[in-house]
This record gives C-alpha cells, sequence and structure tokens, in this order.
C-alpha cells in the first residue's frame, strides 16, 4: 500500500526525475550527481523553508493526500425495503424529496441550519479574506453556519487598540460579521474563533459588545496541523507591524541579516505564527465561564486531531461546562497554509477519531452525564460522507464540518465573475457549454431571483455557487436519507452502515458486511 511518499508532490509543485523512487524516503532510486530536476531536496538547497509550505502561498488550499489503512470509504449504506421513518410507509407520501434536511445544535438558544453541514474555519488566511464575500453570502443564503477564523482582528492592516491594549476596532472583522448577516435569515448563525492571541487581544469582548456576535467558538486545535495558525506576508514593514502586535514572526524581522536578505530579494517572504495552545480543566472552565459573563449566548469548541487522551478531554470537558457544540476535526485535513509534511503525517485519521469520539460519548451517556452535541470535520466532501458522518455518530453527530469543499464552489463562482468580463481568456470551455450569461450558467439563478427579487443580480456569483453546491449536498443527502428510510436527519443510525472489510469493522464497531442483520435473516430462515 502505498501512503504517502515524500520529496515531491504537486503541492509543492516539485517532482523525481526517476521513475523508480525509494518509497519510504521518497528519494530517486538513482540520485545522480548534476541532476537538474525537482525533487524536494533539489529545491531545498535553494529555497530552505519556504518548502515547509503548499505554494503558491494565498492562491491554492492544500489537502494531504496520505491513503490511510481505513477510510470512510470502507463504509457502505444500508438501503432497505421494509419501513420508514419518520414518514408513513406510502409510496405517495415517503418521497425523496419529502426528506427532512434540518438539524440543530446547541444547549439551550439553538442553532437550526436548513442542511446539517457548515464551513470550515476560514481566518487571516489570504484565500479566505479575499473570497469572504462569497463565502459569507453564500452560507447565509443557504441557511447554514459559517465559522469566522482566528487571528482576523490580530492582521487587519485597520486595528485599532483602546488604552487598555484591547482590540477598539477591527475594520475586517466588522465586514466579514456584516457580510454574513446581510442575508441571514434566521438559520445558521456566524461563529467567531478564538486563540491564544485573540483571548488577549480581547477580541471576544470586542465581538459581543460591539458587533453583537451571539457565538464564540474556543479552539484547540484542527485535523490539518499540531501548531498554531500561520500566514506569509511579503513586506518587511507589516512583518515588524505583526511583531509588534505580538505574534511570531520568522525568520525574525527585526534581525539586520534577514532585513538584508529581503532587501536584496532572496528572502521573499516572512511568516507569522500563532502561539501554542496548552489546555488544563480548571483553565478551560474559567475560559467557558468569562466568555458566558461577557454575554456570549452560545460557546463552541474546535478540537483537533489529537490522541485519545485530549479527545476524552475535549468531550468530558465539554460536558460539564456546558459546551454548545464541539467540532471534532480529523487528520489529515486541508488548509490554505500548513507544513506540507505535517500535514500529511501528523496526527488521527478522521475515522479513527470518530470512531473513538462515540466509544467515549457512550461512555459518558452510560455514566448519566450529559453528552455535548458532536461535529465531525476531516477531509468530507459529499452527501455519503454526510451521511456516514452523522450515522457513524449518531445519535451524538448532528453536523459536518466541510473544509475546502465548500470554499471550490465560491472561488470557482468567483472566477466565473472575472471570465464573464472577459479577464483570464474569457470563459473557459468547461463553462461556456453551459451558457454565455450568469443566468444560463447557475441553474438556481432564477430560483434565487424568485427569493430575492431584482437583488439578485447583487449576489457575488461565488455565493450563487455556493447555494448550488448546498442545494447538491441536500438533494443527494435527501436520497441517501430516503433509500435508507429515514425522512429525518435524527433517525440516522448507526445500524444504516456496514463495514466493507473486518478490519474497518474492528475500528468503528459497525458490523462487518456479512454479520450485519444476520440474527434478523436467520430467524426468518427459521421461521
Amino acid at each position: 500500500m502505498n501512503l504517502q511518499r515524500p520529496n515531491s508532490n504537486d503541492a509543492l509543485q516539485t517532482k523525481n526525475r526517476s521513475r523508480n523512487v525509494a518509497p519510504q524516503s521518497g528519494l530517486c532510486s538513482r540520485c545522480m550527481d548534476g541532476c537538474k530536476g525537482n525533487c524536494d531536496m533539489f529545491r531545498a538547497t535553494y529555497r530552505g523553508r519556504e518548502l515547509l509550505y503548499p505554494e503558491p502561498f494565498g492562491e491554492v488550499t492544500a489537502g494531504a493526500d496520505k491513503d490511510y489503512p481505513v477510510d470512510y470509504s470502507h463504509l457502505n449504506i444500508n438501503g432497505y425495503a421494509l419501513g420508514a421513518k419518520g414518514v408513513e410507509a406510502d409510496p405517495d407520501k415517503a418521497t425523496f424529496p419529502a426528506v427532512n434536511t434540518e438539524t440543530a445544535f446547541g444547549t439551550k438558544d439553538k442553532i437550526k441550519m436548513r442542511v446539517p453541514i457548515f464551513t470550515g474555519a476560514l481566518g487571516s488566511t489570504d484565500i479566505a479574506r479575499k473570497n469572504w464575500e462569497h463565502f459569507a453570502v453564500g452560507a447565509a443564503i443557504s441557511g447554514i453556519s459559517l465559522v469566522c477564523g482566528e487571528n482576523v482582528c490580530g492582521i487587519d492592516p485597520g486595528l485599532e487598540f483602546n488604552a487598555q491594549g484591547k482590540v477598539k476596532k477591527s475594520p475586517e472583522m466588522e465586514r466579514r460579521i456584516a457580510t454574513y448577516r446581510r442575508y441571514h435569515d434566521g438559520w445558521g448563525d456566524i461563529l467567531v474563533q478564538m486563540n491564544v492571541e485573540d483571548t488577549r487581544n480581547g477580541v471576544a469582548e470586542y465581538v459581543i459588545d460591539q458587533l453583537g456576535v451571539e457565538t464564540i467558538e474556543l479552539k484547540w486545535g484542527q485535523g490539518a496541523k499540531c501548531i498554531g495558525g500561520e500566514i506569509k506576508v511579503d513586506s518587511l514593514k507589516r512583518a515588524l507591524e505583526l511583531k509588534k502586535r505580538g505574534y511570531i514572526v520568522t525568520p525574525d524581522p527585526e534581525v539586520p541579516a534577514f532585513q538584508a536578505a529581503f532587501k536584496a530579494g532572496p528572502l521573499k517572504q516572512f511568516e507569522r505564527h500563532s502561539r501554542l495552545g496548552f489546555i488544563d480543566q480548571e483553565g478551560f472552565m474559567r475560559e467557558v465561564a468569562r466568555v458566558r459573563a461577557l454575554g456570549a449566548k452560545r460557546i463552541t469548541l474546535k478540537t483537533g486531531a489529537y490522541p485519545m487522551r485530549e479527545l476524552a478531554m475535549a468531550i468530558r470537558w465539554s460536558s460539564d461546562a456546558g459546551i454548545d457544540l464541539l467540532t471534532i476535526d480529523g487528520a489529515p485535513g486541508g488548509t490554505g497554509m500548513s507544513p506540507w509534511r505535517m500535514m500529511c503525517e501528523w496526527g488521527v485519521p478522521s475515522i479513527y477519531l470518530h470512531a473513538m469520539a462515540y466509544e467515549l460519548c457512550e461512555r459518558l451517556a452510560r455514566a448519566g452525564r450529559p453528552v455535548p452535541d458532536i461535529a465531525f470535520a476531516g477531509g468530507f466532501s459529499a452527501e455519503d460522507h454526510v451521511f456516514k458522518a452523522l450515522a457513524l455518530g449518531a445519535p451524538y453527530c448532528k453536523a459536518v464540518c466541510m473544509g475546502r469543499a465548500l470554499m471550490i464552489p465560491g472561488m470557482v463562482g468567483k472566477n466565473t465573475e472575472r471570465w464573464l468580463r472577459g479577464e483570464d481568456g474569457g470563459l473557459p470551455p468547461s463553462v461556456a457549454r453551459f451558457g454565455a450569461t450568469k443566468q444560463e450558467i447557475f441553474m438556481n439563478y432564477e430560483v434565487l431571483r424568485e427569493r430575492f427579487g431584482g437583488e439578485v443580480d447583487q449576489l457575488p456569483l461565488g455565493a450563487v455557487g455556493i447555494f448550488s453546491a448546498v442545494d447538491k449536498l441536500k438533494v443527494g443527502l435527501q436520497q441517501i436519507m430516503a433509500g435508507s428510510r429515514n425522512w429525518a436527519v435524527p433517525y440516522i443510525r448507526r445500524r444504516d452502515l456496514f463495514a466493507l472489510t473486518e478490519e474497518c469493522a474492528k475500528v468503528t464497531g459497525i458490523p462487518y458486511v456479512m454479520e450485519a442483520y444476520r440474527e434478523e435473516a436467520l430467524a426468518i430462515i427459521d421461521a
């Protein structure tokens, strides 16, 4: 099994010269003195630390491509001919368009969503900033939640601090929240995420008091990496500014040698890093109480692909603190900027992590303690993924967090605006085959016109793209749910899955295909 080969990858724009490659090192079987090739080590000879990250930064999202021994494709979905849950078992009533895909999460003041998905955290990366209007409006008109990620205030060029050194004004954060709310109609919410720097800078105080944010997300980590968030900056002045604001900036922009290297040209960018967070139970409970006292209606927690110990902490402490949603993000992850080898080789893969989460939630429930609402994240992109995640984590998993999958239609729609204006060569053949106007190209354009009237022409086309993609996920989910005879999300159960391999059955606790429903089958035969 080729799990993941190091030393060359399209994410780094590198490749091997040889057809034969050593499987562990990824080095060419025959490495020649005088080679003019382009493997990782060849490029690192010139560019050093640049080879840590997918590139070009700010233009790509990268997803690790390690092939794990067990993943969600090793689960299949049961379809039935018997019965119906949530509707009368009548062919005229139990139709797939009648399936209700709505979900909700929260302890008291619940958030409802039209479809059981929401966006990954879109924070301080250029991809998030440049495409925010498309992402935010798309999520709002689709009736799903949107996560505004970490460091948005901290890197805002227009950031103003008050006399106490806390955020007084952040035009970028104001823009992000206002953009979502313009089309928000009561379904979903915008969650503002906080890391170490955000907490120090008083972001929660600012967004709750000044901007009316109701949901704050505390962050322990993510599936893509086990360090804090990073961005790159291509200005010495900007690098010095971010270091002054308290961030870790590498190479150190205050060192004369690095200043000289930047001015001379070989050093092209600086990296801004967030600090590592460190957790303890008392501090976590204290922070939850503090944010609640600030006026937050809901507090959620995002945790990463840590081992079972940290997962247990997240689940138990969320239970004790009354957390409204715990998002569990598995490896390998995909992101605008994470160290590539870390993304590929760090952390517990999604299906393993989610299987652990179910086991721990079950144990907590048997002890009579409340189990927090759960969301699963980590490499999901299609309606069958949504169903499998909901079923694997049932009844605790309420929704699926999608990162790159929901960003793609936003970026494609945005670029369609450019192509329609004649930029970058105009419409490519892959798009022109659908028509020459946005009304012809986007099948849901007139659907949105009926809803928004003439204002539909003001919607960013990336938002229209996200609406269309969410519509595809919704209808596909309706079809799968109807086939498994579940006419509402709460009816989905683990028995609606079976494992294709005995190893997958061992990892997940889902019955192996040859054992699923065996007892019922034999009872029928033996009757």
